[in-house]
């Protein structure tokens, strides 16, 4: 199970690059929607793990 949240986060997370990149090629009207999915693309691949994965000590 850890295994799947990994990759969904780590998914996300290169997903997120892309985003970022391909937001300064669209057009201007997408630009800023593109490149703040981006940043909540980041936000969601930082916050999976840290809230459904278990602490350790």
């Amino acid at each position: 199970m850890k295994v799947i949240v990994f990759l969904v986060a780590l998914a996300l997370f290169v997903g997120s690059f892309l985003l970022f990149g391909y937001a300064f090629s669209v057009p201007e009207a997408w630009a800023s929607l593109m490149f703040f999915s981006g940043v909540l693309a980041v936000v969601f691949s930082l916050a999976i793990p840290f809230h459904l994965l278990e602490r350790t000590d």
